[in-house]
């Protein structure tokens, strides 16, 4: 089983309160719109880091992280981007792959809209962490955190922090 924290759209932020779910997690998935790679360099000083840059990150970030990344996490396929949409309306730039090989988890950001929702066509399921970052319209930041155990995406929470 690992325990999985899910941010995005930091925007050059990190702080304290982060960090303490940090170090809670077995592994922090970031969905893009990183700002300062010190949010990441942060991150990876205490947990492993699986990240996908966005179209705020400069030329560093997308040196380090890919645009989309794949990956098994136990049992189950999934598949981070940044801009990605959700079921029924998902961006171009990622149709195609979801479409002719469907992740179990698909994970985007951009949006800063918390949104987990499952596509039943492409029997996957969708999660948007919103904004954790200060930066952005959002007026809760937020985050969510979960289990994968074998197949199972389980113990789903999200977390908010005043803006």
């Amino acid at each position: 089983m690992k325990k999985i924290l899910l941010l995005s759209d930091t925007h050059s932020y990190i702080d304290d309160d982060i960090l303490k779910y940090v170090k809670q997690a077995n592994e922090v998935w970031h969905a893009g719109d990183i700002g300062d790679l010190s949010v990441t360099d942060s991150i990876k000083k205490i947990k492993p880091l699986r990240a996908v840059f966005g179209n705020i990150d400069d030329n560093k970030a997308r040196v380090e992280f890919p645009e989309h990344n794949r990956f098994m996490c136990e049992d189950v396929d999934v598949l981070i981007t940044h801009i990605g949409g959700y079921p029924g309306k998902y961006n171009v730039r990622i149709r195609d792959i979801i479409y002719e090989k469907p992740p179990k988890l698909f994970i985007c950001g951009h949006s800063h809209i918390l949104k987990v929702m499952p596509d039943k066509k492409l029997n996957l399921l969708h999660m948007n962490p919103g904004a954790v970052g200060k930066h952005g319209f959002q007026q809760v930041r937020t985050m969510l955190r979960f289990t994968i155990d074998g197949k199972k995406i389980e113990n789903l929470e999200v977390i908010e922090f005043k803006k």
